[in-house]
């Protein structure tokens, strides 16, 4: 299955981002998406619970020996944040969808950084699955939540090959001007990030689990 539409429509803005920090392809199955930005020289981080769809992604980092680390993570731990302490410059998500992971979602982008996500909305019932409501968007909601971002493209609707309903958005991160505290913990998740970056092009697919 090729890359997402929304992802190869703005890749150009990805492949211009520092390579100081690597982005975060969020539930990445068996990595169609996050693979295209590896494939470019974008340093990615792999994550999904699912351990069969981890070896395809791994099996193909290794094939072309691209820049990219796999992390076997289960997203919807109650009461746990899995992306604390970590910093990227982007995060994908596709077909995918847990309402409390979001503001550790925003908080794990730098400044500056990037968030290019799809998924389907309620309008969605009226093709087919998924028909739970906890994993449907409702109207505005995606939009909603980067309101405070800069807002590079939004769609929301039904789109065709196949027939679904989507919503889509392509935001930035604000750059502010923060106080010591924030910008020591800033400081913190970015040298986190770059060591996973050095050692990403160190040894390219590794199996271990990302971790801060």
């Amino acid at each position: 299955m090729p890359a997402a539409s929304l992802l190869l429509n703005h890749l150009d803005i990805l492949t211009q981002l520092d390579r100081s920090l690597p982005v975060l392809d969020l539930a990445c199955g068996t990595g169609r998406n996050g693979l295209l930005l590896a494939e470019q020289g974008v340093p990615v981080v792999f994550s999904d619970k699912s351990a069969t769809a981890l070896k395809v992604v791994e099996q193909r980092l290794a094939e072309g020996d691209l820049p990219g680390r796999i992390w076997r993570v289960d997203l919807e731990q109650p009461g746990v944040n899995p992306l604390s302490n970590n910093c990227f410059n982007a995060v994908i998500g596709f077909r995918y969808l847990h309402r409390p992971l979001f503001p550790a979602l925003r908080n794990a982008i730098k400044p500056g950084g990037l968030v290019i996500y799809e998924t389907f909305t309620i309008g969605n019932r009226k093709f087919g699955r998924p028909v739970n409501p906890d994993f449907l968007l409702r109207p505005g909601e995606l939009k909603t939540m980067f309101q405070d971002w800069e807002i590079i493209d939004q769609f929301e609707g039904s789109l065709k090959n196949p027939d679904r309903a989507v919503a889509q958005i392509v935001a930035r991160k604000p750059v502010r001007k923060v106080g010591p505290s924030l910008k020591a913990l800033t400081n913190k998740q970015t040298s986190i990030g770059q060591r996973l970056t050095q050692n990403t092009r160190n040894s390219r697919a590794k199996t271990e689990p990302f971790n801060s």
